[in-house]
């Protein structure tokens, strides 16, 4: 009788943890394939930073360029610091509910993440900073200037048209929340977003990338400021 437990655990144990380590392997080979493999870095041009907090990665940008300005988009009276001298604006995607409610692994709900697995409405998360610091988890990266400008515009069309969009708060003062195009799924995850932005703009990144590592290590790390 003990045995027949034991079979029925082991069972069980081997039912969650084969998906799982299936898709965390799939998830690392997929994100070593590259797109744009023979893109090479600028010395000069617009610099943008990826970054993570080892959950959601996102994409920093200048609010204005020659290139792009990002003040009609992302307008600072959406937030509730609005006098802060902001430099820039960072812009992540992905399913509403996950995204509200899991900024770091410590907040996860796994009732969350599985509705989130298949399909949910999606938000772009947008934060301003002042002058975002060089740091291991935060890496700049040189665009040329029309590739800058095809990163900004398929950002900018991942936006609900007008009529539709709704503003939401964000985790602090300075970030908000707005609806956005797309499915949200198991394959077209936060992090596979990322990449998908910057494959649209020329940058070498991997294939598919479900996870923040599989989008950091795209971008050269550099010592921080």
């Amino acid at each position: 009788m003990f045995g027949s437990w034991v079979r029925i655990a082991a069972w069980l144990v081997a039912a969650v943890l084969v998906p799982v380590l299936t898709f965390a392997l799939a998830g690392w080979i997929g994100s070593s394939i590259p797109r744009n493999a023979d893109w090479e870095e600028p010395e000069d041009g617009v610099t943008i930073m990826v970054g993570s907090n080892g959950v959601h990665t996102e994409i920093a940008m200048p609010v204005a360029t020659p290139e792009w300005d990002w003040h009609a988009y992302f307008p600072v009276t959406d937030l509730a610091a609005t006098q802060r001298p902001y430099t820039h604006i960072a812009v992540s995607w992905g399913e509403q509910a996950f995204f509200l409610e899991t900024p770091t692994w410590a907040d996860l709900d796994p009732i969350v993440a599985a509705r989130a697995l298949v399909g949910g409405d999606p938000v772009l998360h947008v934060a301003h900073y002042v002058r975002p610091a060089r740091a291991d988890d935060y890496r700049d990266l040189t665009l040329r200037p029309e590739e800058y400008r095809a990163l900004a515009e398929t950002i900018a069309a991942q936006l609900s048209p007008d009529h539709e969009r709704e503003v939401m708060p964000g985790y602090n003062k300075h970030d908000v929340f707005y609806t956005a195009r797309g499915t949200y799924h198991l394959g077209n995850t936060c992090n596979q977003w990322t990449s998908d932005q910057l494959a649209t703009a020329g940058v070498e990144t991997g294939r598919w990338t479900p996870f923040p590592g599989g989008v950091m290590k795209w971008v050269e790390r550099r010592e921080a400021d």
